[in-house]
């Protein structure tokens, strides 16, 4: 269980700096002229390389919040039987 989590914490934490690294790079310019279309492909293509990560980073975010409510209900449950409140 503990494994898991951690698994997906470390993914998690993996892919928020790779997007970082992605969007260090990334400027907030309008290009006025077409003299400039590099510089707007380079923007543009960093762009879609973070909206391509930003639905696997959402998946992490959700797996790594329900594992932490598992692994907390967990422990909650065998607090809760060694105290024995609840039989099952």
């Amino acid at each position: 269980m503990w494994s898991i989590w951690g698994a997906l914490v470390v993914l998690m934490a993996c892919m928020l700096v790779y997007r970082g690294n992605l969007e260090k790079d990334e400027d907030d310019q309008i290009f006025l002229d077409d003299s400039f279309s590099h510089e707007r492909a380079e923007q543009e293509a960093i762009v879609a390389r973070v909206n391509k990560i930003e639905p696997i980073l959402k998946a992490l975010q959700w797996s790594v919040g329900v594992m932490t409510l598992v692994v907390v209900g967990y422990y909650i449950y065998d607090i809760l039987a060694k105290l024995d409140i609840i039989h099952f």
